[in-house]
């Protein structure tokens, strides 16, 4: 591989590492219900839970290296749908996770791990936070835009577009690991029935306006 190989290499693992937490670092009620199921769960389920958002952005990445502009256009019609569905899903998800600690709280048990570990092992949280993830259009706009944006002249070879998509998985991955994290030591800090309760309705009520403001701002 020589200089000028090596140098397109390094900024595209650059790139996509950069790209990456920009998409993931800003918290949205996603981050935020996968925060609140760690600490209702473990965290190996959390941690599955982030790999599965991790693997949505990947795939969005790696489509927008691949696709380029003819993503846009293609996407634009769907936005809206996509960007209702996904808040009502994450309603869904919210009111349900609400309506759970409630009863275990008034049936005098600790809103534990208990149902949610029934309900929602590490597989079927993963593809839950695949499914939610890959409902956002606006992702793949984002990764095809800095692609475009950062495209030389000479057209990327596929060793540099695999290098970009692994990096942004990476970061991605990097950065809901640490939320799931830090769902896991509020899960244990808070062991308590009441406390339990409370941030899982305070979470509960902050996804629901989160999935709100998507809806309003949805075409």
């Amino acid at each position: 591989m020589g200089v000028d190989a090596r140098v397109r290499v390094i900024t595209a693992l650059v790139a996509g590492l950069l790209a990456g937490y920009g998409i993931a670092v800003p918290v949205g009620a996603v981050g935020t219900y996968l925060v609140a199921l760690t600490a209702r769960t473990s965290l190996r389920v959390g941690a599955c839970a982030a790999l599965g958002v991790a693997t949505a952005d990947g795939l969005y990445a790696l489509v927008a290296a691949a696709g380029g502009s003819a993503l846009i256009p293609v996407l634009q019609p769907v936005m809206g749908p996509l960007r209702w569905v996904s808040g009502m899903v994450l309603i869904g998800l919210a009111v349900r996770g609400g309506a759970a600690a409630i009863r275990q709280y008034r049936r005098r048990h600790a809103v534990a791990a208990g149902s949610d570990r029934a309900s929602l092992g590490p597989l079927r949280a993963y593809l839950v936070f695949v499914g939610i993830t890959l409902m956002n259009p606006m992702t793949v706009i984002y990764f095809a835009a800095l692609v475009l944006g950062s495209r030389s002249a000479v057209e990327p070879s596929v060793l540099e577009q695999g290098v970009f998509v692994a990096a942004a998985f990476a970061a991605s991955a990097s950065w809901q690991l640490f939320l799931a994290g830090g769902g896991a030591l509020l899960g244990r800090a808070l062991t308590g029935g009441r406390g339990r309760l409370l941030t899982t309705l305070v979470s509960s009520a902050l996804i629901t306006g989160l999935a709100v403001h998507l809806l309003l701002t949805a075409d």
